[in-house]
């Protein structure tokens, strides 16, 4: 091969890889917003799943994409990770339609026939496209113009590839290389590598499709350069899965367990098939229609081979990523097959919920003493924490969502609706926990101070917002009514504090004691400290509401805002929390 040829290769491998991408990005715009949802809710049963996952995979042709959506669902507790490994599964069958796009490259005819070539279909459907994106008026239009020049683009690549690498079909070095292929290890562990670096399987194939096209590349080397290209498409799956939960995590790693456990099970019964059995397809010389149809052929079997054991997959992976503790301690509560069992399911609802306030509690606590005596352990441990409230506001939602569906009492209805109220409170308590954590770490990276009359200030302030959180966590884990009634004087009393410490602050930024720059961080401090409190009164209101059976806040707050109660616990906490003179 020349330096041209070169150049033309590697031109070829561009316009198919963008094409391919151009293609793909648009058939998900015109379908994926519909896609998504039918992904989730038609992958109820295994073959149910796997069909779904060949279909969709088919559509937006790419098991990466597939993959990644479905690791999102279970990210988000939308989907089971049993679930989602059937759809994998269906997605790397649904994957090798690609092939069969690529086949059209090679169907040039000619004399009146060539009108009906690849060549000049892909000419009319470019045309075709860049008229709707040049003169579509609605964003469907455009993104269908980007399907058709997508498509044109890859023919084009795959023509310039072809036609680029004919010459190397009689160079003895290529074929000497391609002969070391027919070992099945080395062809399988060379197209692992080859479809890591594209992240992508089906340019992997159409790669392999355009060397067909110099006459050297047998069935004996294309069958493991296929099996290995199918395992490293699970490259982009992994990186989509990082910073993602325990059964995200779990999803992804089971695409590379089934590809992995297919091409195992698969080059097994083969090769040993032709030891005992020699087949003359071996030898067979292959082109871009033999290679889309080994392709779709081998992942066929591949799914057949895998279909009965998705629970066993799923226990592999279970135990090769084992859970967290922490997402152990919020999910044991919380059991399914008691959902027909109301009275249970609750108890089960309240116990979880306990335990997020209890967590809530200790990250709130955890980020004010960061203020006065910051450790990296202790930032981490808010972080977690926060990231726990997360979790247990996507999992106890969702069981209540299907609690709701059976036959509660009035009681257990209330009961349910204060939950609900009161999971997005919960979770926003350890939302500002962070923050204030943050606010920590950032004064003692930048070495800065507090001057000594604002961290009384803030002493007072933390004081009687680590007092609040306390007093509404009891209140809630024990539905003490009375000491909810407390936590609404609270919030005014800490409301005036705050007031009161931004007029010191401007006082002393006169003065030349304290900088602006310390002034952001603390107005930081004072509007989470506010929000803290405001999220803790929420929490009250829903005690209140749960225990009256009303579902109206602004009833609690017009009676005891206006009560003797209120008035009393008000005076006697003010008198309680003053900054000092």
């Amino acid at each position: 091969m020349t330096i041209a040829d070169f150049i033309s290769l590697f031109y070829g491998i561009a316009l198919f890889l963008f094409g391919m991408t151009l293609m793909g990005d648009g058939l998900k715009k015109v379908s994926g917003n519909r896609l998504e949802p039918i992904l989730f809710k038609l992958s109820g049963t295994p073959w149910r799943g796997m069909l779904l996952g060949t279909g969709v995979t088919a559509v937006i042709q790419s098991s990466s994409a597939t993959s990644v959506m479905v690791v999102g669902f279970v990210n988000s507790g939308l989907m089971k990770v049993q679930q989602a490994i059937s759809v994998t599964l269906g997605a790397i069958l649904g994957t090798s339609v690609t092939g069969w796009i690529v086949c059209l490259s090679e169907l040039d005819t000619a004399g009146i026939a060539s009108l009906f070539s690849a060549t000049t279909l892909a000419g009319v459907i470019a045309v075709a496209g860049i008229l709707l994106r040049m003169f579509g008026k609605k964003r469907s239009q455009h993104n269908i113009g980007d399907i058709m020049l997508g498509f044109s683009i890859l023919m084009m690549g795959m023509h310039t590839m072809s036609d680029s690498v004919r010459v190397l079909g009689d160079q003895p070095w290529f074929t000497e290389m391609l002969s070391t292929m027919t070992n099945p290890m080395a062809g399988i562990l060379v197209g692992i590598v080859f479809s890591a670096i594209l992240q992508s399987a089906s340019a992997a194939v159409g790669i392999v499709q355009a060397l067909s096209a110099t006459g050297a590349i047998s069935f004996a080397s294309a069958l493991p350069l296929l099996m290995g290209i199918s395992i490293g498409a699970s490259l982009p799956v992994l990186l989509s899965a990082l910073g993602a939960s325990t059964d995200g995590k779990r999803t992804a790693l089971g695409y590379l367990v089934a590809t992995t456990a297919g091409v195992m099970a698969l080059a097994s019964l083969f090769y040993i098939t032709v030891v005992i059995i020699p087949i003359p397809l071996m030898t067979m010389t292959m082109d871009a229609f033999s290679i889309a149809l080994v392709n779709t052929i081998m992942r066929l079997c591949m799914l057949c081979i895998l279909a009965p054991f998705t629970d066993v997959l799923e226990a592999m992976v279970s135990m090769m990523i084992p859970e967290k503790k922490e997402e152990q301690d919020m999910m044991m509560h919380l059991e399914e097959r008691f959902l027909s069992h109301p009275a249970l399911a609750m108890e089960q609802v309240r116990r979880t919920v306990c335990d997020m306030a209890q967590k809530t509690e200790t990250a709130v606590k955890l980020s004010e003493q960061l203020l006065f005596a910051y450790t990296d352990a202790g930032y981490d441990q808010v972080e977690r924490l926060e990231k726990a409230g997360d979790r247990y506001e996507d999992g106890l939602g969702s069981y209540l969502m299907q609690l709701t569906a059976q036959d509660l009492s009035k009681h257990q209805s209330d009961a349910v609706a204060g939950y609900l109220q009161s999971l997005s409170d919960f979770e926003r308590l350890s939302d500002h926990a962070l923050a204030i954590a943050r606010s920590a770490r950032e004064v003692h990276e930048k070495h800065i101070s507090f001057s000594p009359k604002a961290i009384e200030e803030l002493r007072v302030v933390t004081g009687v917002v680590g007092e609040t959180v306390g007093l509404t966590m009891q209140a809630f884990i024990h539905a003490d009514q009375i000491q909810a009634g407390r936590v609404e004087p609270l919030q005014y009393v800490i409301d005036d504090l705050c007031e009161e410490m931004k007029v010191r602050h401007v006082e002393r930024l006169r003065s030349g004691t304290c900088t602006i720059e310390l002034g952001f961080v603390l107005n930081d401090l004072i509007t989470n400290f506010q929000r803290l409190s405001a999220h803790c009164s929420n929490i009250a209101i829903a005690i209140y509401e749960v225990e009256q059976g009303s579902v109206e806040a602004h009833t609690y707050q017009a009676k005891e805002k206006r009560s003797p109660h209120f008035e009393r616990y008000l005076s006697e906490y003010q008198e309680k929390f003053s900054l000092p003179a």
